[in-house]
């Protein structure tokens, strides 16, 4: 389950829940050879708890047709008794994943997800998945995290059954530009074309007038974003897509 093994990471308060990251790029003539071993590898390594894999394709975007490998959430201190640690894990990902990807594949990145600024308010399985990557200017990081807490705020109360989940790169590089990401998941691509109504629900909240000041002050803390859409790939995961409620304030 996605959000269980963070239940039990806030018990600890000097802990939190990270993910693993890789943007996968098969050799595109060998694409069954790389999904069957993903698959098997994902399976047979990553097919239970914090260590658990999810597999998502990348659909638009300069990364359209590579592999989305997600790993967690799990506390900093299971690393050290991590999957890798497992006899042949390694030796299994390098013969039967890695030699079949292209030489620029397998860009790693770790993922703080904050489940206090984000909204799993009812059982799902995940499907689709629009996530929005945003550069946060140097010096500019907490203002930024306080303005999503204004949007989860009106989302909790206007529209409280929306899902998304906020994360932060524990790694970021001002080349890479991918300091934060916000996650909302979707089981129709009709959802996309859909007006959520957030500048007038966001007025109802803090008065008129104060969606048009959240833009510029989104812009002043922020370089600029993009957005990628994601469809998860349930036969070549790990774990399934279910994902539990976590409690909401």
């Amino acid at each position: 389950m996605l959000l269980l093994p963070l239940l039990a990471i806030s018990q600890n308060s000097t802990e939190y829940g990270v993910f693993e990251t890789a943007n996968l790029i098969p050799n595109p003539t060998q694409i069954n050879q790389f999904e069957k071993g993903l698959a098997e590898h994902n399976k047979k390594y990553h097919g239970e708890g914090p260590h658990g894999v999810r597999v998502y394709w990348i659909t638009n975007g300069p990364n359209t047709g590579s592999y989305h490998w997600s790993m967690g959430p799990f506390p900093w201190s299971s690393m050290d008794n991590g999957p890798a640690q497992k006899e042949g894990h390694d030796a299994d990902w390098n013969k039967n994943v890695a030699a079949y990807t292209t030489a620029d594949s397998g860009a790693q990145s770790y993922w703080r997800s904050h489940t206090e600024l984000s909204r799993f308010p009812k059982d799902f399985t995940i499907k689709n998945m629009s996530v929005d990557y945003w550069d946060i200017k140097r010096g500019k990081y907490e203002d930024a995290m306080k303005l999503v807490e204004k949007v989860n705020k009106v989302y909790a109360a206007k529209s409280p059954d929306e899902i998304w989940g906020i994360y932060t790169n524990e790694f970021g590089s001002t080349k890479e530009g991918r300091d934060l990401a916000v996650i909302s998941f979707f089981d129709k691509s009709a959802w996309l074309g859909q007006d959520n109504s957030i500048a007038k629900k966001y007025d109802e909240m803090n008065g008129a007038g104060s969606w048009a000041q959240f833009i510029k002050d989104w812009i002043d803390v922020t370089n600029g974003g993009e957005t990628e859409i994601w469809v998860f790939a349930p036969e070549l995961s790990g774990i399934s897509g279910d994902v539990k409620a976590i409690p909401q304030e």
